[in-house]
């Protein structure tokens, strides 16, 4: 798998904002926004596998 650049334009609030939940991690703020990210992917598709599952299953 590659890797492909994702060029963002953001206000100073919100970048101030991702440093200080970046530096109270121990990351850059590239790699807290990847992780944000790829989480909440995540959560996406785990949240749509248990919707499948409940349909097959017929759970409401």
């Amino acid at each position: 798998m590659g890797t492909s650049v994702l060029s963002l334009r953001i206000d100073g609030e919100l970048l101030e904002r991702l440093r200080d939940h970046a530096a109270k991690r121990g990351m850059s703020v590239q790699d807290y926004v990847v992780r944000t990210l790829i989480r909440d992917d995540f959560d996406e598709r785990f949240q749509t596998a248990v919707e499948e599952t409940e349909k097959f299953y017929g759970v409401t």
